[in-house]
């Protein structure tokens, strides 16, 4: 009886292995086919002068030369204004504020904002930002969108990343006199950095992805911009406009490519910073 027990549970194990199996390498199968598929349209139109010229023709001519550097200020000044902020919120909620139901509320709350559908965030820039504030469609209103939009997923990856920093580590700290803003600037942020940069990381690719906010707030210009009031277009709004508007098959394809090269780009430096990171901090055993 026992041993029919045992080769049932056996099989059962074996069953719901396989199907993990199958289902990561479906996964696997349908991401490297979509990646495929658009690099192999789109990386015989990727030239040089396709990444070095501007645009013309509203995109049917031309290159993205302007588009790629305005999307490279979209990042920088997206983060500029997400990630002190939320790292200091997730330092107040994880290492100061008691726990508690406002706590709960504050986490409850960014969960859901974590959750709305990134048009809603465009409405509500190009409302209260665009037309209240004066702002209008350009570089300034996108990237403090977006800012609001990557703000709930910084906060909870930087939050996972402080709770798993171990309490000796603080404690420690303490022990030696350090007052607690020094033990969380010296020995917890830099334990939990790897952490806190993945969720950087994770936002970079969230705002270079990001199509209906910014369609809403920054714009489409297709100019270098040199001022923040300037409208602006992202390489995946770009590649919507070109696809929506069936203005060049081939650049849309090309747009695609360059920026699955610059997302695949992001993500090995963040995994191999991450790496390094916890290797420095002897986490890496």
């Amino acid at each position: 009886m026992a041993n029919k027990q045992r080769d049932k549970v056996r099989k059962q194990e074996k069953f719901f292995k396989g199907l993990i199996y199958a289902s990561a390498a479906i996964t696997v199968i349908i991401v490297i086919s979509i990646i495929g598929y658009i690099l192999i349209m789109g990386l015989p139109n990727v030239t040089s002068e396709f990444l070095t010229e501007n645009v013309t023709s509203l995109g049917r001519t031309g290159g993205i030369f302007p588009i790629i550097i305005n999307t490279l200020y979209l990042i920088g000044l997206g983060l500029l204004f997400s990630v002190p902020i939320s790292v200091m919120a997730a330092i107040y909620l994880t290492e100061y504020a008691k726990k508690g139901r406002l706590v709960d509320f504050i986490k409850l709350c960014t969960e859901n904002l974590a959750g709305i559908p990134s048009v809603i965030f465009g409405l509500f820039g190009f409302l209260l930002f665009g037309r209240i504030f004066g702002l209008g469609w350009s570089l300034l209103n996108g990237s403090i969108t977006v800012a609001i939009v990557i703000m709930p997923t910084l906060i909870r990856t930087t939050q996972e990343a402080l709770i798993t920093v171990p309490d000796s580590f603080r404690e420690g700290s303490l022990a030696l006199g350090a007052t607690k803003w020094k033990t969380i600037y010296k020995v917890v942020l830099p334990s939990a950095m790897s952490g806190i940069f993945s969720g950087v990381a994770l936002s970079m690719g969230r705002i270079i992805g990001e199509t209906a906010a910014l369609y809403l707030t920054l714009g489409s210009g297709t100019k270098l911009v040199s001022d923040v009031m300037q409208s602006a277009r992202s390489l995946a709004l770009h590649l919507y406009i070109l696809v929506s508007e069936g203005l060049s098959p081939g650049n849309a394809y090309a747009t695609a490519a360059v920026l699955i090269i610059v997302i695949l780009i992001l993500n090995l430096s963040a995994s191999l910073f991450t790496y390094r990171m916890k290797k420095k901090l002897g986490m890496d055993k």
